[in-house]
């Protein structure tokens, strides 16, 4: 077989996804994925894992320069009467896919979440096989011009040229009897080639298509499978439509999409940072030399976090007062509330979009508080807040009083929203 190819415009192409099988219909499974990528922390896209086949597994070099991935579909189409000249263009080799965008839910089958995928046809190919060489048929005297007199278009007749609305793709091939071709859809319209000499019998020996995709914000969703599917009726007045004379050996097409996203939400502390001394500003000795109380006691514990989800945090202490934390002096029986707070890197925002600055957390799964990325953040340094208030620390110090106040807080970083 001969590769053409044609000095033609290129065209920038897809983003893709994933298919899954159904009973009784024409089956493709396509897969994306979603992982946070630490070396590009801004690139918040699903990655298409479905297995290339057809056009683009024949040809990657011209896939890969027009950006452009193709599936390809063991469907075959038949003619059911000799193709015509002069024979209106459904009579003819005409083509019309589903082009324009159409909507399709997807589910987590864990926690019921649903998103909207948007999906279109953006190229489809295949190959036809003549009842006789183009050479016979048009009385050419080689194969190659065989196939250029056979359809109108005159030096363009091959079909490595693409009627309008259709685009060219790239690489055609043919042989004696055959003509393998790929074109690009930007628009939901018939492209036809007409016959200019009487073809007795022809078919398309498979179905191979490229689509585009539109995701949702991954960030946004928790992890797991996300599964739906979407049904096209191919043949006469389908979604795939290849005019009145070709018929396909199965009246449907049904892909089943699979977005499979993977978060990352890992917190890590500092060796030693489990324990938090807190102290006043400028540590005791104004308070021990002058006997100046200290206006509170704080601590700042910095922690790195990495996200690529929504999270949430809660507390639980060890003890409480006053729907606080707490420490405890255990010889006097005296407890102080112990504040919480935490302030989150840049990327990470509460719910709605606002920087997270010292933001008060209390005990209790009631009270958990919930953040959302704006892209994924990768060991991003975030501060625990840990103080006691004025009128507290009032209660703690006094004039020749010494004691231990201790106690324990349990912050909690949760992806299960």
């Amino acid at each position: 077989m001969v590769n053409l190819k044609t000095n033609l415009p290129q065209w920038l192409c897809l983003l893709a996804l994933l298919v899954a099988p159904s009973a009784d219909a024409a089956q493709q499974e396509i897969r994306a994925l979603f992982t946070p990528d630490s070396a590009n922390p801004q690139r918040n896209t699903f990655i298409n894992k479905t297995p290339v086949s057809g056009y683009c597994a024949d040809y990657p070099s011209e896939c890969r320069d027009n950006e452009t991935f193709s599936i390809r579909l063991p469907m075959r189409f038949q003619s059911t009467s000799a193709l015509l000249p002069n024979a209106a263009p459904r009579r003819n080799a005409m083509f019309r896919t589903p082009a324009q965008w159409r909507v399709l839910t997807v589910t987590n089958a864990d926690t019921g979440e649903s998103e909207k995928v948007e999906v279109r046809i953006a190229g489809f190919g295949s190959q036809y096989l003549l009842s006789d060489t183009a050479a016979n048929l048009t009385g050419a005297p080689t194969a190659l011009e065989g196939h250029r007199r056979l359809w109108s278009g005159g030096s363009l007749g091959s079909w490595v040229n693409a009627p309008p609305p259709c685009q060219y793709s790239g690489v055609g091939a043919y042989s004696d009897t055959q003509y393998r071709f790929f074109w690009k859809t930007p628009v939901e319209a018939a492209c036809v080639k007409l016959a200019e000499f009487e073809i007795p019998a022809m078919s398309y020996e498979y179905l191979d298509f490229a689509y585009e995709l539109r995701t949702p914000n991954p960030l946004g969703m928790s992890s797991g499978l996300y599964t739906g599917s979407l049904s096209y009726r191919m043949g006469p007045n389908g979604d795939f439509d290849m005019g009145d004379v070709m018929v396909p050996d199965d009246s449907d097409l049904t892909l089943s999409f699979v977005l499979d996203v993977q978060h990352t939400l890992r917190v890590d502390i500092p060796p030693g940072g489990e324990k938090v001394q807190l102290l006043p500003a400028g540590g005791w000795q104004s308070w021990l030399a002058a006997g100046r109380r200290p206006v509170k006691l704080s601590r700042d514990q910095t922690f790195n976090i990495s996200a690529s989800s929504r999270f949430k945090m809660q507390l639980t202490c060890g003890i409480g007062l006053n729907n606080e934390c707490a420490l405890e002096n255990r010889e006097e029986n005296r407890r102080v509330e112990l504040l919480v707070s935490v302030s989150l890197p840049n990327g990470l925002t509460d719910v709605s979009g606002q920087p997270v600055r010292r933001l008060r957390l209390r005990p209790g799964a009631v009270n958990a508080q919930q953040f959302q990325p704006g892209f994924y953040v990768d060991r991003a340094p975030g501060t625990l807040h840990f103080e006691v208030a004025a009128h507290q620390v009032e209660f703690m110090v006094r004039p020749g009083v010494a004691g231990t106040y201790a106690g324990s807080v349990y912050v909690i970083w949760d992806s299960e929203i």
